[in-house]
């Protein structure tokens, strides 16, 4: 497994394991296989509302809790200094984790400085490792830093094929905040898997297309987080770090950006 530095010091894995719309005894097994075969970034959130069994499925596993990367975030029902004390004592609760290692502010709420101020003392505090944000555009990071004293370790976008982001990447590295993608996979919305670029290169490395995507995006240094149910899946989404993309070939995947989201509640 391949990793990014933090602005903490911290290693935060390339590929983890995303959980949204996971449940139940999905979820457990799923968490606990993916461990099983050396996913160590789970991601989960409040708003998903499966945090007690991805703890289920952490707990299920004999790997050290210092070798795991588990990321969660604080929604809406956190939006306030005293609701995100709260709401990380809540999260950790349902993970039984004595500390979470990255811990975002989910979305741009209307207190999300006084969330921030929240995260920082639980930072302090050794709750959490390290803090960040998720679904800030370009504008309202820049707004973001010019009112907080730690500089968020990862801001946690949508990134793939059709909306690559590298503007935003680019922000975001001068500030020394690493970009992670949610549904770098676009959900299977794309049919990306039918175009002849992806035919060519997945002949040529005997790769998926899905792999050929994550591996453009890894390439990039962007952490990428996709979800799937499926154990081959979780297998094939690991198994991208024995090939290396040439440059006119990332150049190639780069002309297929439109700089458009999937997703009609984003702010983007």
């Amino acid at each position: 497994m391949e990793h990014l530095t933090l602005n903490t010091g911290a290693k935060i894995p390339l590929v983890g394991l995303g959980t949204w719309d996971l449940r139940d005894e999905t979820c457990v097994s799923l968490v606990s296989e993916a461990i099983r075969l050396g996913y160590r970034l789970i991601d989960t959130a409040q708003m998903y509302d499966n945090e007690k069994e991805v703890g289920q499925g952490i707990a299920q596993t004999n790997v050290d809790r210092d070798d795991l990367f588990i990321t969660t975030k604080l929604d809406s029902r956190s939006n306030g200094y005293k609701q995100a004390l709260e709401g990380i004592s809540r999260s950790l609760d349902n993970l039984n984790l004595d500390y979470v290692d990255l811990l975002l502010v989910h979305e741009p709420y209307s207190n999300d400085l006084a969330m921030y101020e929240a995260l920082s003392e639980a930072y302090h505090d050794g709750k959490v490792k390290a803090i960040g944000i998720s679904n800030y555009n370009q504008k309202r990071f820049e707004q973001f830093l010019k009112n907080v004293d730690i500089i968020p370790a990862v801001n946690q976008v949508e990134c793939h094929l059709q909306f690559q982001k590298w503007v935003l990447q680019q922000k975001l590295k001068e500030h020394g905040t690493i970009m992670q993608a949610w549904s770098p996979l676009s959900q299977g919305k794309l049919g990306f898997e039918k175009q002849p670029e992806f035919l060519q290169l997945s002949e040529k490395y005997k790769k998926s297309p899905a792999q050929i995507v994550l591996r453009f995006l890894t390439q990039r240094g962007i952490s990428v987080i996709p979800k799937t149910r499926r154990i081959e899946c979780l297998e094939e989404n690991m198994s991208i770090f024995d090939f290396q993309l040439l440059p006119e070939e990332m150049n190639l995947l780069k002309s297929l950006d439109k700089d458009t989201t999937l997703f009609s509640w984003t702010e983007y």
